[in-house]
This record gives structure tokens, C-alpha cells and sequence, in this order.
């Protein structure tokens, strides 16, 4: 499953929006959830241990004024948000390039079972179909994480 996996992310860089490369470069505003208000995707920016950071435009649910993603538990981001808390979130399309303003975040990678439960409930309640036919055939295959973003000083 591996190289599978090696595969899609060499595929999903190769179709990247060029754009998607640095919104760390903008001033960040206040945290907001209303902000990513009709949007389908985010593009959430972790940080390297240099300090370098990397876009991952993704799927997103809202829920009490926070913000709810999955991954697969050995991706980097998951790695990055477990060293470094510190995220930035603005709305983007499906290939990333950035459609809304920069806010900075604080992310954690849930562990508690009812709040993967209630996060799981917000990315299928904010994401319709296709969400589902995610959920049914190739979120079967991955080893989810839950990364739940909130406000920097929540």
C-alpha cells in the first residue's frame, strides 16, 4: 500500500495549482470559520522543522467553530501538526490555488473516540456525495488521523 500511496502524492503534486506553494507568504487574519463559508476544499499550510512551509489543499468540515480534516495517519502533515501546532487555513479549489483569506490556526490530532466520531460527522455533513463514495471505497484502505484546527489562542 506504500507505493500507492507514494504514487497518488506524486500525482497530486504533479496537478497542483502553482499558487497553492506559499499563502504563508500572506498576513494572516483573525480566526474566523466563516471565512471558509461555501467553500469545498481548504488548503491547509504546515510547517518543516526549518521553518519551510507546505500547502495540502483538502476536504473540510465545520463544526463549533472548528475546523475538522482527515488524513492518513503516516502522512507528513500529520507528523509536521504533532511537532508544531501552528497552521494557516484559507479557502482554495480542488487542484489548491488559493480563493480566500489567510487565518492562523492551531492544530491537534484527535485521539478521544467521540471526538473522531463528531469530526467524521462534520466532514460527511460539509461535503455531500462525493464525500461518501470517499467514505465507502478509499477511506476503507487508509489509516485515518483527524486533525481538528481551531483558533491560535483556543
Amino acid at each position: 500500500m506504500t507505493r500507492l500511496r507514494r504514487l497518488e502524492n506524486r500525482v497530486y503534486r504533479a496537478v497542483r495549482d502553482p499558487r497553492s506553494a506559499d499563502p504563508a507568504g500572506e498576513e494572516p487574519r483573525a480566526w474566523d470559520v466563516a471565512l471558509l463559508d461555501g467553500a469545498g476544499f481548504c488548503l491547509l499550510t504546515s510547517f518543516r522543522t526549518d521553518g519551510r512551509s507546505v500547502a495540502t489543499p483538502m476536504w473540510f468540515g465545520v463544526a463549533d467553530g472548528r475546523v475538522h480534516l482527515r488524513s492518513e495517519a503516516r502522512d507528513a502533515k500529520v507528523r509536521r501538526i504533532l511537532r508544531d501546532p501552528r497552521v494557516l487555513l484559507c479557502t482554495c479549489g480542488v487542484r489548491g490555488r488559493p480563493t480566500g483569506p489567510v487565518m492562523a490556526g492551531r492544530a491537534a490530532v484527535l485521539r478521544d473516540a467521540g471526538a473522531v466520531r463528531a469530526a467524521e460527522e462534520s466532514l460527511r455533513g460539509g461535503n455531500g456525495a462525493a464525500r461518501r463514495v470517499y467514505g465507502m471505497t478509499r477511506a476503507l484502505i487508509l489509516d485515518p488521523a483527524y486533525i481538528e484546527v481551531r483558533a491560535p489562542d483556543a
